[in-house]
């Protein structure tokens, strides 16, 4: 498996990431976990994220997922920089499904299956910014009563917010997104509860954004206040 290329020779490489949202059921709406870091981190400083994080080299190996479930996975993501044929494809799918389920054991202390992961999107960085990653973002809808924590040093706070709640801050100016975070919530604020989410008919369909994106996402957000 291999980051995605890209036509433009002076362009950092992409890296794969996984980052995963999750999701619970509350009186008021959907809820996400999500994490506020730190001013001083190298990327996404100070953003309100999902946990996630590169995929790692030992991600590639010791697990067991069924084949059915890597192949659903991988008719998923048959349009993004994993995609291969059959065997490739879903060692690939395995591949970042774990580096998925690791980033919320060590970022949120919490261990989900295989099975309450669904692919959901996949972003790509624009080729101007100066830290790319491929990212794999899956919907989570963990069991009854399990409850992630904040202990990743990265964030200063982790928590569960409604889905609304975040994109309101977001819009008041007293806390920010990144593009994919913003328009994820968007996309998942149209559902009102998690088993709606989980059984919509969604294709995954890779976002690359421009060149100017970020500064032109900033400048809209800035119009939106």
């Amino acid at each position: 498996m291999t980051d995605l290329p890209t036509t433009d020779g002076t362009a950092p490489q992409p890296r794969l990431a996984a980052s995963v949202i999750l999701l619970r059921d509350a009186t008021g709406g959907l809820e996400a976990f999500v994490q506020h870091r730190v001013s001083t981190m190298d990327f996404a400083a100070g953003m309100v994220v999902f946990p996630g994080g590169r995929v790692d080299p030992a991600d590639a190996s010791g697990w067991d997922y069924s084949e059915e479930l890597l192949q659903r996975h991988a008719a998923d993501w048959n349009q993004s920089s994993i995609s291969a044929e059959p065997a490739e494809a879903t060692r690939n799918a395995g591949t970042v499904l774990t580096a998925a389920i690791r980033e919320v054991q060590e970022e949120a202390g919490l261990n989900i299956k295989a099975e309450q992961l669904r692919p959901w999107a996949n972003w790509i960085t624009p080729t101007d910014m100066p830290k790319r990653f491929d990212t794999y973002f899956y919907v989570a809808k963990p069991s009854p009563g399990a409850e992630p924590q904040h202990q990743t040093t990265e964030a200063w706070q982790s928590l569960w917010m409604p889905v609304a709640e975040i994109l309101a801050a977001e819009a008041a100016g007293t806390l920010k997104l990144m593009p994919p975070t913003y328009y994820l919530l968007k996309e998942i604020a149209g559902f009102r509860t998690v088993d709606q989410v989980w059984s919509a008919d969604h294709q995954v369909v890779p976002v690359l954004a421009p060149v100017g994106s970020m500064a032109a996402f900033l400048k809209e957000r800035e119009n939106r206040r």
